[in-house]
């Protein structure tokens, strides 16, 4: 059933900057490039405060409902609580709702909420949209006692500017400076007398629902080392995390001191702060002259941080910490294999999972940040098995069916202003939606959204089929596998940007198992199967199969057989006969992992797994030049790769190969992702 928005006391308020601006649309096609946003440095990379004193008698329970675009960060008579929210789209934005009982007390108390409005066009939030606000309704005992408005103080944070954007302009570097006046803005006892007061939004359209996930957690990691170096320190964390760094120091005022935050080490082993994921990590801690505590608004990736202080600086060696954020992990999941080698690759995988996961699912931490569609689907799926918890899983279904409002066919990313597009991506989710349905039993959440997971195959059946029913002429980017020298030669041109005029192998076996998945699914809740798969089966087969050699083709004007050309029809069950399935085998025993990476490495696995050839999937799960590789090259959490050097901006925290704890433990692959079966009830003809 659907819910309704929650209706807030409260108003959307912000600076006098923000509060006459129209909001300025950022959604488009991905090819379509007539109206692309303006960008405004003035707006960018903002830090708003905003404060309120109120008094309190005697009460049994609090609750706050809070919101902010694009972010904010909780403090409650000076402790900090919480952050958030998960990004939305404006017609279906999240609020948090978040118990401060404990945080109150009888008598005066203080809110204080840092929020940020970043401005840029990226992956994490949307922004540059130039809408910013915070919206908040406390209630005390059942009754609104505090809702945002003008009587709130706010000002910006001049502690906070930047020192240019890393990765594809996915944040700000940080300069803190512990002199700026607004710092300790949080406790109870600070002086706003002369912050102006908040101005109300005058073009807020916002549809505010409850997020359905949960609050992330924090962790204050120690360093394993703290050792000198010839110009500072190197602290080392022992292993790669997701956060802040913090610590005190005392100096100079205005003296600076400079952090290298790295991932690895130099060779001279010097905190490689150009990171290969396209970010150079370095960041700004300015003396007040007293003493000070380092604050870092956004978040990094790293394991190691170099510090450069100024001469008669002190820092006090056993502060510091590395506040380390995720979303809230329990492993209920065991591994099913006792060697050391398979033991080594599941605690890669879950611990990645534990510190990895943030308020969604995200590839990288660093160089995207980004809610990615396909890539999420076997990283998420990892995550719902190992915590049996399916929460960030619906919540994930959700989120990417409302990007069929910028296209019906879906976005790359959600919730964000960046604008790709990526064909596969929607058909690998109708996978994971049949894998959802078996593992949860969930039958009223996917009947309520079955006709929106429908809809997206006919959009593509209007948009792209020939008169054989097989996609050709896409205006989304075909991807196969990524980075391109993993494809094993994969002979399409599959440049980004412009349309695929090609009819080609991978994306037709997509879309037919995607139909294939959704039959399924509609046999599950009772409904008609979707369509009746099988004259795209025969037109798959005369278009790309060689009955000589008994293998897909990767084209229909091609004679070049690929692995990934002949993975994707191995899973999805679309050999006319057994001698491929074999000889699909047989190549994946020559090649290994070698031609597969991000999107054919979970197919290959299941595949192999389906047909009963469990000592060749431990060969590979435990293979020397795969998950063992990341860890021989210092690796704790999995790479964007195999090994560093396969891509050009190889990121060393990134969540998709947490794929291979799927196969490290029990759940029922074989019965699960079948594709063959074919249910009672008559399927239309899609010609």
């Amino acid at each position: 059933m659907k819910k309704e928005p929650e209706v807030f006391k409260g108003r959307w308020i912000t600076t006098a900057q923000f509060s006459d601006l129209a909001p300025q649309n950022v959604f488009h096609r991905q090819l379509d490039r007539s109206s692309l946003p303006v960008i405004e440095p003035e707006l960018q990379n903002r830090h708003i405060l905003f404060r309120k004193k109120f008094k309190l008698k005697e009460f049994s329970s609090a609750v706050i409902h809070i919101s902010a675009d694009d972010y904010y960060k909780l403090y409650v008579n000076g402790a900090f609580v919480t952050q958030g929210p998960a990004a939305g789209y404006s017609f279906h934005y999240f609020y948090n709702r978040i118990d401060l009982s404990r945080f109150l007390q009888p008598g005066e108390n203080t809110i204080a909420v840092h929020t940020y409005y970043q401005g840029l066009i990226n992956r994490v939030w949307v922004s540059g949209d130039r809408q910013h606000g915070l919206l908040l309704d406390l209630m005390v005992d059942g009754e609104t006692v505090l809702a945002s408005d003008e009587s709130f103080r706010c000002r910006v944070h001049s502690g906070f500017s930047g020192v240019g954007t890393v990765g594809y302009e996915t944040q700000f570097m940080e300069r803190y400076d512990a002199a700026s006046p607004e710092v300790g803005f949080e406790r109870p006892e600070f002086d706003d007398s002369s912050w102006e007061f908040a101005k109300t939004r005058k073009h807020a359209d916002y549809q505010l629902y409850l997020q359905p996930s949960q609050q992330l957690e924090f962790e204050e990691i120690t360093p394993v080392e703290v050792k000198n170096t010839q110009g500072g320190y190197l602290v080392d964390f022992g292993g790669m995390f997701v956060g802040n760094l913090t610590f005190r120091a005392a100096g100079k005022r205005g003296d600076e001191i400079e952090m290298r935050f790295a991932q690895e080490l130099n060779e001279d082993g010097s905190a490689r702060y150009e990171l290969r994921a396209n970010c150079r990590y370095v960041e700004y801690f300015k003396l007040s002259g007293g003493k000070d505590t380092l604050n870092q608004f956004d978040y990094k990736s790293f394991r190691y941080v170099e510090l450069l202080p100024p001469p008669g600086c002190e820092i006090e060696l056993d502060s510091f910490r590395l506040v380390a954020r995720h979303y809230p992990f329990s492993l209920r999941a065991v591994c099913n294999r006792s060697d050391e080698k398979s033991l080594a690759v599941w605690k890669l995988c879950v611990d990645s999972l534990h510190y990895g996961v943030q308020e969604v699912i995200q590839d990288c931490m660093e160089r995207e940040k980004g809610y990615y569609l396909g890539d999420g689907c076997y990283s998420l799926l990892a995550y719902c098995l190992l915590t049996r918890d399916y929460t960030l899983m619906e919540k994930f279904f959700d989120d990417f069916l409302r990007t069929s409002f910028v296209n019906r066919g879906l976005m790359t990313c959600a919730a964000c202003s960046f604008m790709q597009e990526i064909a596969e991506y929607p058909f690998i989710m109708l996978t994971l939606l049949q894998e959802y349905c078996c593992l949860t039993g969930n039958r009223e959440y996917v009947r309520e959204r079955y006709a929106a997971f429908a809809d997206i195959l006919d959009f593509y059946r209007e948009e792209y089929a020939d008169a054989d029913g097989l996609l050709n002429h896409l205006d989304k980017w075909c991807v196969v596998e990524w980075p391109a020298n993993v494809r094993d030669g994969y002979d399409v041109d599959l440049t980004e940007g412009r349309p695929c005029d090609t009819r080609h192998n991978v994306i037709n076996a997509y879309y037919i198992g995607a139909i294939k998945s959704l039959n399924r699914v509609a046999e599950w809740i009772g409904e008609k199967p979707y369509a009746d798969p099988a004259p795209l089966e025969a037109a798959f087969v005369k278009a790309f199969y060689d009955p000589e050699k008994q293998l897909f083709r990767d084209s229909d004007v091609s004679t070049h057989i690929s692995l990934p050309g002949n993975v994707f029809a191995a899973f999805y069950e679309l050999f006319p006969d057994r001698a491929g399935v074999e000889k699909t085998i047989a190549m994946i025993r020559e090649k290994r992992l070698s031609q597969s990476l991000f999107f054919e490495t979970f197919p290959l696995l299941a595949f192999l797994t389906r047909e009963g050839e469990e000592e060749l999937v431990h060969e590979l799960l435990t293979d020397e030049n795969a998950w063992l590789r990341i860890i021989s090259e210092g690796g704790t959490r999995t790479f964007e790769g195999w090994y560093k050097d396969l891509k050009w901006n190889t990121s060393l925290f990134h969540l998709t190969l947490t794929l291979g704890a799927l196969f490290l433990t029990d759940w029922d692959i074989r019965g699960i992702l079948r594709f063959s079966g074919r249910g009672a009830a008559p399927a239309r003809a899609l010609a």
